[in-house]
């Protein structure tokens, strides 16, 4: 994998869990491709955009005060990439670990996410 790809991921998956914490509607907006396709827990697909970028708005979704991801890793193929990850969501009314797949892929020179899944 190039450094470039491995470190732009990289900082681009940052911007996401920190958008998880304040929350930031916006990041979601921006990084989240107008026809992404995601996969719900029981493997069903859904366009999601609108849906993902609303429960992220102040006062709308869940509050977090720790968002931690591991088990992190990325794959690079070429114009797309494919990262791997628990995350670890943890607010006043607990913590939940979810286990995610995002692809994403190079557009008009900017990187977006094209298709996901969350599971249990």
């Amino acid at each position: 994998m190039t450094t470039t790809v491995l470190s732009e991921i990289t900082q681009l998956e940052e911007r996401l869990r920190q958008a998880e914490l304040d929350p930031d509607p916006a990041v979601f907006e921006e990084l989240l491709d107008d026809q992404v396709v995601l996969t719900d827990e029981n493997g069903r697909p859904f366009f999601a955009k609108q849906r993902v970028v609303e429960a992220h708005r102040p006062g709308k979704g869940a509050k977090f005060t720790r968002v931690e991801m591991t088990d992190v890793q990325i794959v690079e193929h070429g114009v797309a990439a494919v990262v791997t990850c628990t995350a670890t969501f943890e607010g006043p009314k607990g913590q939940i670990a979810l286990k995610f797949l995002r692809v994403w892929a190079l557009k008009d020179g900017k990187w977006k996410i094209v298709a996901g899944s969350v599971n249990r």
